[in-house]
């Protein structure tokens, strides 16, 4: 039996994209008195002075400068409640559903809200954000047994964020399911025609390539209030000069902004296809009675 297909899935990297600094800036380095200059120019050695994956390097660096205060995921979790936002969030993932008319609701089409991280799933647990989003997916530690943090347990990498897109697109969301597994494209939940991906970077561009790829969409966001223009200049080559993104927006996720007409527009959009394929549906089911 065919799945349903009627969720749209807006799925968001986090450092950047939802919030203007990176989540350890804000609850880490200040709770253990990280010198943050110094802990990302050690990371940065391990990637270019000994091969480090990015992702490990960073997360190695964690458990070095933690080593003698070893805390406990839940002690992180509860830094997570520190964690700022752009501007709109997390309202836009209250008010989004608004843009649903009755006749999408009829229907059963609903939005679905996803981070993909390559930061720390556990603080995202504790922020203000938990609440409204259908899963979380981000670099997990796992512990010993005194149950302080003792060795990365999980890793999402930028070019491995993407397995967790089809994770969303066959419904497979447990890390014990076998995401490669085959399964004919009716059968998958959330198609990625109906999904929308926003990220900010070079980082994202697995990602967006997956969407255009697949006809999904994406949208590269910059904060608007760096002085620099860097955050705008990555979104503006990965639109006019790398053909990544069609649309690029500033970080302002509140009613009324450019971001936010863009998420509404998609969001219709997508519901307005649902509408269409299920009409269809039923008419190509059925069979007209005979006329006399």
């Amino acid at each position: 039996m065919a799945a349903l297909q009627n969720t749209i899935a807006v799925i968001y990297d986090y450092d950047q994209t939802l919030s203007p600094t990176y989540m350890q800036d804000e609850t880490l380095f200040p709770h253990f008195g990280i010198n943050p200059t110094e802990f990302w120019k050690r990371s940065r050695e391990l990637v270019d002075q000994e091969g480090y994956d990015g992702e490990l390097a960073y997360l190695k660096c964690m458990l070095d400068y933690l080593s003698m205060d070893r805390p406990t995921n839940d002690e992180l979790r509860t830094l997570g409640a520190r964690l700022r936002y752009f501007k709109g969030v997390p309202d836009v993932f209250k008010e989004l559903h608004g843009v649903l008319s009755s006749q999408h609701k009829l229907l059963g089409i609903k939005i679905e809200h996803y981070i993909v991280s390559s930061g720390l799933k556990i603080l995202l647990d504790g922020s203000s954000l938990a609440t409204f989003v259908k899963r979380i997916f981000g670099c997990e530690f796992g512990q010993d047994k005194d149950g302080r943090i003792s060795f990365p347990k999980r890793v999402i990498s930028h070019t491995t964020k993407t397995q967790y897109l089809f994770r969303i697109n066959k419904g497979m969301l447990e890390p014990h399911e076998d995401v490669n597994d085959h399964m004919d494209p009716e059968l998958r939940p959330v198609p990625f025609q109906n999904m929308i991906y926003v990220g900010d970077g070079p980082t994202d561009v697995p990602c967006f390539t997956l969407m255009k790829r697949y006809g999904g969409h994406a949208i590269a966001v910059y904060n608007a209030d760096e002085v620099s223009r860097s955050s705008f200049r990555k979104c503006y080559q990965l639109n006019a000069l790398a053909d990544r993104v069609k649309h690029i927006a500033p970080a302002d996720y509140r009613a009324g902004s450019h971001l936010r007409l863009l998420l509404e527009e998609m969001v219709t959009d997508i519901a307005d296809n649902i509408l269409r394929r299920k009409k269809l549906e039923i008419e190509e089911g059925t069979i007209s009675a005979p006329h006399f």
